[in-house]
């Protein structure tokens, strides 16, 4: 009997023999594609049909690997699905390989040769966009020889990432301490939230830098491997004839660096919202400074409510039910139709993710367990669900998926719409002063704290670009300053705090974090616009979702009626933190 509560991967494959066949049926086209090598773009037909069968293995393996990933996650011992993963694994790494020709021998054409083509066949028009993308990249791609041993230097800088994990979940020996019951826990990573939330601060303290210490003890060496990875950041772009390794990354989704620059530049004209924040924590926690472990403690006792997966459905479907009919029927078609696995199992990958193929289901992951954060992670994982499934139903598959930059929009927008549903139908003032301490973390921890590792990194490849050496002294100081501009006086910096950065594994894929703060940003305003003007901002919103990547992120969003190079979409997010402050002062 099928459980409605696991997700039905097998639709994608009935059997192992399926993905297996469809692997060979992959093979085989590339197989055909690398034997027109030197001929795949000498007339309108051979670019047509190079093209054509580019995505029609992109896709395909795309559908394998979501399949062998989603598969090996739902039981992480079953050794029959880990070997399909690694087998999954090293054949994309294979097929990328023997693919490795075929940027380098497109690039030796442009759009002039491209647009005679076009003329002469017609079908070639679907693909402009793309081709114009691709020729912009032109200057900075090598040819074919330098191409392989780019991805081949690249893959061994990867390495700096796996050397770090390995290091910290594996090498470091944390320390047990007793928590409030006196149990012996580990200060680890594992615990870290619990141990924070805790309001018992002797305990919160002592477990905080009793995890930071532990860092601590391996600054220099995880200095080593941080500066490895930048100067690999560095070594790639100046390859790459990029003027800096932020161009080189904010390049590859067309994001003007000013971008970035407006990001930094208004966040931290703009800290007084969090300043106060501090201050008021410090007020209702009767302490006399605030420290790091203070910051998660909730202000705000929740009851011991939990929800069921069906209170938390209908809550999201209610929440969602300003977008439209369609909207909430494609999010009930997600619980009818085993789009998401939902509980905790064991072995079971921890977690929530959303992911899914061009003809597959927008697959969510969940470890489901009834609290208020797990109501709001179905809203979030739905989602992007809702935004892959309007950009595939709606996009040919080169336009079908969309870039990171975008990515956290339509997540985020649907959890600013379960947080004032919420509020709005709350029985009870402690009930809304719950969500309003939750929305303010989230924005803190989102919006704040990522714009703040933004600007760290940005610093950490300015000294390499400029020959300066990273020490951990440096990036110690570094940190601490940082904590200190974004938290302001009543925030005390602690040795500890300042070795931080060494605990962010996402250093290690430059210049990510900041499109947490772009996308937190973005979904704020657009539910401002939306809860302002109604059904024309729906109308923007949808359209937006159905774009994929047919147009750059930054127009993309522009759709929605959010520009991202303007000061506006994130001095929404500052005054909708101030205006929630104020609210829940005004509660509490």
């Amino acid at each position: 009997m099928e459980n409605i509560n696991n997700w039905n991967l097998r639709k994608m494959f009935p059997t192992d023999n399926d993905w297996y066949d469809r692997l060979n049926y992959i093979k085989n086209i590339v197989d055909d594609l690398c034997s027109r090598k030197g001929n795949c773009a000498t007339s309108a037909d051979e670019l047509l049909k190079t093209v054509k069968q580019y995505f029609e293995i992109d896709e395909k393996l795309y559908e394998l690997e979501v399949f062998a990933n989603s598969n090996f996650d739902q039981d992480m011992s079953d050794k029959t699905a880990k070997h399909l993963y690694e087998v999954c694994q090293n054949e994309s790494t294979l097929i990328g390989e023997k693919l490795s020709f075929l940027t380098p021998e497109l690039m030796q054409y442009d759009m002039e040769t491209f647009n005679k083509y076009k003329q002469d066949c017609k079908e070639l028009e679907e693909y402009e966009f793309w081709f114009e993308n691709l020729f912009d990249k032109k200057k900075h791609i090598l040819s074919n020889e330098l191409e392989t041993l780019l991805v081949r230097l690249n893959d061994m800088g990867e390495s700096f990432s796996k050397v770090y994990a390995d290091l910290v979940v594996n090498d470091f020996e944390y320390e047990d301490i007793k928590n409030p019951e006196g149990e012996t826990v580990k200060a680890d990573e594992a615990n870290y939230q619990i141990a924070l939330q805790s309001y018992d601060r002797s305990f919160r303290e002592r477990y905080y830098k009793s995890l930071l210490t532990t860092y601590g003890k391996y600054k220099d060496t995880l200095t080593s491997i941080y500066y490895g990875s930048v100067k690999n950041d560095v070594f790639t772009a100046k390859t790459r004839k990029y003027e800096n390794a932020r161009a080189m990354s904010l390049f590859a989704n067309h994001i003007p660096e000013e971008v970035y620059d407006n990001l930094l530049k208004t966040v931290e004209e703009n800290t007084k919202p969090l300043h106060d924040y501090v201050k008021y924590r410090k007020e209702k926690m009767n302490i006399d400074d605030v420290h790091f472990y203070d910051l998660f403690v909730p202000l705000v006792k929740e009851s011991a409510k939990t929800y069921s997966y069906e209170e938390a459905k209908e809550l999201v479907l209610k929440a969602t039910a300003i977008l439209g009919e369609d909207y909430t029927a494609l999010v009930q078609r997600a619980f009818d139709e085993r789009w998401i696995d939902v509980y905790p199992k064991p072995n079971k990958r921890p977690g929530a993710y959303s992911t899914g193929s061009y003809k597959s289901y927008p697959y969510i992951l969940l470890n489901y367990t009834g609290t208020l954060d797990d109501v709001f992670t179905l809203a979030h994982e739905v989602g992007h669900s809702i935004h892959t499934h309007y950009s595939c139903q709606n996009q040919p598959y080169q336009y079908s998926s969309y870039s990171i930059f975008c990515a956290e929009v339509a997540s985020t927008l649907n959890e600013q719409l379960l947080s004032k549903y919420l509020y709005d139908n709350a029985t009870d003032d402690n009930e809304k002063a719950i969500l309003l301490d939750k929305k303010i973390n989230d924005i803190r921890s989102t919006f704040y704290r990522q714009t703040m590792f933004a600007s760290f990194e940005y610093q950490t490849h300015k000294w390499v670009e400029s020959g300066e050496p990273l020490i951990s002294t440096k990036l110690c100081d570094l940190h601490a300053d940082l904590n200190k501009l974004y938290y302001g006086e009543d925030f005390v910096v602690d040795t500890e705090l300042s070795y931080e950065w060494s605990r962010i594994p996402h250093f290690y894929s430059a210049f990510y974090v900041y499109q947490y703060a772009t996308g937190i940003s973005a979904s704020i305003a657009i539910a401002k616009n939306i809860f302002e003007n109604g059904q024309k901002a729906i109308d923007d919103y949808k359209q937006f979702l159905k774009g994929g990547s047919s147009k750059n992120p930054i127009d993309m969003l522009k759709v929605a009626g959010v520009d991202m190079a303007s000061k506006d979409a994130i001095l929404a997010t500052t005054e909708d933190f101030a205006n929630t402050l104020k609210l829940l002062k005004e509660l509490n």
